[in-house]
């Protein structure tokens, strides 16, 4: 099952390998590599990443489109690369909670950033994680220089679990309430599944 998430701002689609040269772009860039901790991977490899992304189900990616760039009907196979802004993820990884999920995401593109299009995505991602996956706790690891990341999630709610000396990274939490809960419900309402 793929499903497209349509907000205010964002549309959101899964990550598909039409997508992955812009990814693999964006991802050249040492300063988001820092900001993401991630280590650079040639075109070949981040294919071959999109691919297992696709097939793990303690995963879920979708790339984040600006809506103000989306022309046309983002329904009908246009992977519309044109608006792609960054990406949004969740990893179920946790083995002792099942129902914990780390959270990312990226705005890559600079002129597209302090726009909302970051808050949004997450909330989006948060809803359709709760809903389809059942999670009731948000984890997100922010290096402790990204000033930007750390604002956005205390912003939302998220608290401080702990800090990493050795990875100079700061853990925030956020443990889905009821009324969280009905605050995200909503925004599910825009889902649009497709084969």
């Amino acid at each position: 099952m793929k499903v497209s998430l349509e907000g205010e701002k964002v549309i959101l689609v899964p990550y598909m390998k039409e997508h992955v040269p812009k990814y693999h772009q964006w991802m050249q860039d040492p300063a988001l590599l820092q900001a993401t901790g991630s280590e650079p991977l040639t075109l070949e490899q981040e294919y071959e990443m999109q691919l297992s992304w696709t097939q793990d189900p303690l995963k879920q990616t979708f790339i984040v489109l600006d809506k103000v760039l989306v022309v046309g009907d983002f329904m009908h196979g246009d992977s519309h690369v044109e608006a792609m802004v960054g990406d949004v993820n969740i990893y179920m990884n946790d083995l002792d909670d099942p129902q914990m999920a780390e959270i990312e995401i990226m705005i890559a593109e600079p002129k597209r950033r302090g726009k909302g299009l970051g808050k949004e995505s997450i909330l989006m991602m948060m809803a359709f994680a709760i809903e389809n996956f059942g999670i009731h706790i948000f984890r997100v690891k922010i290096g402790e220089s990204n000033e930007a990341s750390l604002t956005l999630f205390r912003k939302l709610g998220f608290m401080e679990a702990s800090y990493s000396e050795i990875f100079k990274e700061v853990t925030l939490e956020l443990s889905i309430t009821e009324l969280k809960c009905r605050e995200l419900h909503p925004l599910v309402g825009n889902m649009v599944t497709h084969s």
